[in-house]
């Protein structure tokens, strides 16, 4: 006589599966924020922001009507969105041009491989719409300081809807010069869970889509990051 296997036991194995599975996930993530670094939050960088809008909710087909541009760096490459806080290349030395090939600028010189190099395509990434003086704030999460942030604003008659980003197309705008280590806000986002740095930043003459692209140099290592942001200016779309 065959020995009897209770129905639910398959159905309790499975349920501990995917708990735990899902343990895992949030254990990684948790250990990737609490050595994570940073990025601009606003006006929101590419990947923090399609990480902000759709992290929880990412596998939604929603996404592709409402959101393009984010859709298709979800597709390519979800890690560009989970790690949107690594987006850096190391021994650049102070040479950003020399080290960053043109049209590969949001993507770091396609740090990473390919992971980052969704973020380069031209398209209609959801925007943050500013006055032409704003507050910039970028958060450092595991509190580097900075030998400097440089604030970068394209110049006009730059299209970001149809034109990859070159060096050419930017004008730097703000220096911030050495930031100590720690120094910003407290955030009680557990998300972020390091400083916010704000800096102002004027760009005049400009109307319509523009990218705003910092340049952090973490001042811990020659650790430099490359960040897109997206924004409107009045005066135009």
């Amino acid at each position: 006589m065959s020995a009897f296997v209770h129905p639910a036991r398959p159905l309790a194995h499975r349920a501990l599966a995917v708990v735990s599975v899902a343990l895992l996930l949030l254990t990684t993530f948790l250990a990737d924020v609490a050595s994570a670094h940073g990025s601009v939050i606003n006006p929101s960088s590419r990947n923090y922001g399609c990480w902000q809008r759709w992290g929880s909710d990412f596998q939604n087909p929603r996404m592709a009507t409402e959101d393009p541009m984010c859709w298709q760096a979800w597709q390519a490459d979800p890690n560009a969105m989970w790690n949107w806080n690594g987006l850096y290349r190391e021994g650049v030395a102070g040479n950003h041009q020399g080290a960053i090939p043109d049209g590969q600028l949001c993507s770091g010189g396609r740090t990473g491989g390919p992971r980052y190099a969704a973020l380069d395509n031209p398209g209609a990434w959801r925007a943050t719409s500013l006055p032409n003086s704003f507050t910039l704030t970028m958060h450092d999460q595991a509190r580097h300081g900075a030998d400097y942030i440089r604030v970068y604003v394209s110049r006009p008659g730059y299209d970001p809807l149809t034109q990859r980003l070159s060096w050419s197309n930017l004008e730097l705008v703000r220096d911030t010069g050495r930031i100590l280590p720690g120094v910003g806000q407290p955030s009680g986002d557990p998300a972020l869970n390091g400083v916010s740095i704000s800096t102002a930043v004027s760009a005049p003459g400009r109307t319509g889509r523009h990218v705003v692209y910092t340049i952090w140099q973490a001042s811990h290592s020659d650790q430099s990051y490359y960040i897109c942001s997206d924004v409107i200016f009045p005066g135009g779309e």
